[in-house]
């Protein structure tokens, strides 16, 4: 785990209670990092509405196609390919687009990197397929920013629940309100609630 983070998650923690309780139950906080181009938003369109675990094998088949990693290589091959690997057929539409967008130059990756956080989520989400939750991914385990939160993933509404012992999840609006207290550490928050809800639900330490 970088200092910075470390650091960040001892303030979160000092300031709010309940986020300190994750890493006394759950032990130490693995520290998980994608590739901050475009293997690691393909990674993100595989995550899409799916289990971690079925996500994990369908990266493993798709990042061993020969040429899958970079835009032009994606771009020749052929669907059957994908679908092999396990990608729906709208996933291989949003693979292709990805690719098309990068390969052309409409999404300028490196100028991303430099972007702050919501012109970066929108020049991502902007992509077909792509949308706001995956852009936030990439961000948080990608581009490693520090105060970036998907109120859309249900892991994280359900590990708040749970941690907080709501009756009931919290919405996406409500999410955002909450993690507004958390700022300028949401994403290390959002860590420390997958961490949780893998803990509490006893699944193995596989990302979020």
């Amino acid at each position: 785990m970088p200092q910075w983070a470390e650091d960040g998650l001892r303030e979160l923690e000092a300031a709010h209670p309940d986020l300190a309780r994750i890493r006394l139950l759950a032990g130490p906080l693995p520290w998980r990092q994608r590739d901050a181009g475009f293997p690691g938003l393909l990674r993100a369109i595989c995550g899409q509405m799916i289990s971690n675990a079925a996500a994990g094998a369908i990266w493993g088949r798709l990042s061993a196609l020969p040429g899958a990693l970079t835009p032009a290589g994606m771009l020749l091959l052929d669907d059957a390919a994908l679908r092999t690997a396990g990608l729906s057929r709208p996933k291989v539409l949003h693979v292709r687009a990805l690719a098309d967008a990068c390969a052309g130059g409409r999404l300028d990756l490196d100028a991303v990197a430099l972007l702050p956080d919501a012109p970066a989520i929108a020049a991502i989400a902007a992509i077909p397929g792509m949308g706001p939750w995956s852009a936030s991914i990439h961000l948080l385990f990608g581009l490693q920013r520090p105060d970036v939160f998907p109120p859309n993933d249900v892991a994280l509404a359900a590990g708040l629940a749970h941690l907080r012992g709501m009756d009931v999840r919290p919405t996406p609006r409500a999410l955002v309100e909450i993690a507004a207290a958390w700022s300028p550490w949401r994403s290390l928050a959002a860590r420390l609630l997958w961490h949780h809800w893998r803990f509490a639900t006893g699944r193995a330490a596989g990302e979020a």
